[in-house]
């Protein structure tokens, strides 16, 4: 039999041996995971966009989801006066090298007035120009966030794409998943006809303003409530930019 001191020695070297097996696996993969995840918030961008590229965005391959957004989208950062900052100032605020790659989430948690917000400007194949704006908020169990499409008029919106971190498949899941539901959104607008921000509201009993409301999803009272409130308050944060650049 082995003695005691034989075991421990045995067991630290084992350890050890594991421990280092596993950091050179993870700084191995460390590339390919930031490539996964970075081509993953792309094509989470690229389905608000999806009726304008006119194809399935799940069935790109990677390499197909970089060459549209090196030739077809320009990548922005604002603060919240609209002001578009430099590449310097975005990296010095967030960390990140592109705006592609900021940790929304981290920058959701600051002060409107310390926080960047990501803007993404799709050029179609008919030189028609898109904006994608971002917002996050909270459902059910956790985070919600969607990308809203504007129209060239910076008004109505042209396609959209909500994901969630922990929702219930079946209810607020649906927010991602229910295509019926998420389409609502298209050709709703943000500004009243006095051109006032209204945003869009999701309701329950029937649509009864159809440029500023969208049916609720049924069974999902608090997931759609996170929804109506991220979208009055997180597509607020752009209207500096908005009102600027409105033509």
């Amino acid at each position: 039999m082995h003695s005691t001191s034989y075991i421990i020695r045995f067991t630290l070297i084992m350890t050890l041996i594991v421990a280092a097996v596993l950091s050179i696996m993870v700084s191995g993969l460390k590339d390919t995971h930031t490539l996964n995840e970075s081509v993953y918030n792309k094509k989470g961008i690229l389905s608000a966009v999806a009726n304008q590229l006119g194809k399935d965005v799940n069935s790109l391959t990677s390499e197909e989801v970089q060459t549209i957004f090196e030739k077809q989208i320009i990548q922005k950062a604002l603060n919240n006066k609209g002001e578009e900052l430099t590449p310097e100032q975005i990296k010095s605020i967030t960390g990140a090298s592109s705006v592609v790659d900021i940790d929304l989430g981290k920058e959701n948690k600051k002060p409107a007035d310390q926080r960047v917000f990501p803007l993404f400007v799709y050029k179609s194949a008919d030189n028609k120009t898109y904006n994608i704006l971002y917002t996050r908020g909270k459902g059910l169990w956790d985070e919600i966030w969607g990308y809203i499409t504007l129209d060239s008029d910076l008004n109505t919106i042209a396609g959209q794409a909500f994901d969630h971190k922990g929702e219930t498949p079946g209810l607020g899941a649906e927010i991602k998943d229910n295509k019926a539901w998420y389409t609502q959104f298209t050709g709703k607008k943000l500004y009243n006809q006095a051109g006032e921000y209204k945003s869009v509201a999701v309701v329950k009993g029937g649509v009864k303003d159809k440029d500023h409301q969208v049916d609720a999803i049924s069974g999902a009272t608090i997931t759609g409530d996170g929804v109506d409130d991220m979208l009055n308050k997180g597509l607020a944060y752009y209207e500096p930019y908005l009102k600027k650049n409105k033509k």
